[in-house]
């Protein structure tokens, strides 16, 4: 397995990563055994960089990662992400009472007292030009619920303008041989900023 550092984070993080969507039974019907299993084969394969949100079976996706850090002594880094359970999915729903409580059902499931990195889950687009929601994002994390904050997006226009918010240390986002945008418009202010980048290589409505 081949790591590199996660932007400035201090991480460093297998260059590919275990994407716990499907765990949460999203997908249809899962067995907590098989997915355990298959946790466990990604950390002996020298994956140390978990992904899921709290969204991932509401929760179930998150305790069987708690489950797993229970179980191993390795150093795992664990980044989830908030904001998909607002109903409707509005910018506005994107406030400081949302996201702490959001947080702290996150903290629960996940057993810890402060999450290592939370996203911001494919917001609307005016999210990303509401400098209070980062504001929230920074009150959480100088409360010790959070070490670090991102974002995942669904256009590189919104990369584009999260990083413009200096605490923003990860932007996830789709880059495979068919969408190269963000090599030619993001790559390069992510690099100049020395904000990491977690690609994931599909859409589907939702993130």
């Amino acid at each position: 397995m081949r790591y590199r550092e996660l932007g400035r984070t201090g991480w460093r993080v297998s260059e590919v990563s275990f994407g716990a969507w499907a765990i949460g039974g999203s997908w249809g019907e899962v067995d907590d055994g098989a997915s355990m299993e298959a946790l466990h084969a990604a950390i002996d394969s020298g994956v140390n960089f978990i992904d899921t949100a709290d969204v991932y079976g509401m929760g179930r996706s998150e305790k069987l990662v708690a489950r797993l850090k229970r179980e191993r002594k390795d150093e795992i880094v664990v980044a989830t992400k908030a904001g998909r359970k607002l109903s409707p999915h509005t910018a506005d729903g994107y406030n400081k009472a949302n996201l702490t409580a959001f947080i702290e059902e996150s903290l629960r499931n996940l057993e810890v007292e402060t999450l290592d990195l939370v996203q911001l889950h494919c917001p609307p687009t005016e999210v990303y030009y509401r400098p209070e929601v980062f504001g929230a994002l920074d009150e959480l994390m100088a409360a010790g619920k959070i070490r670090h904050y991102g974002v995942s997006v669904q256009k590189v226009e919104e990369a584009l303008k999260a990083v413009e918010y200096p605490n923003v240390q990860t932007v996830q986002l789709i880059f495979n041989c068919f969408r190269h945008r963000p090599a030619e418009l993001f790559f390069e202010q992510a690099k100049k900023r020395k904000v990491g980048i977690l690609a994931r290589c599909r859409w589907r409505a939702g993130c």
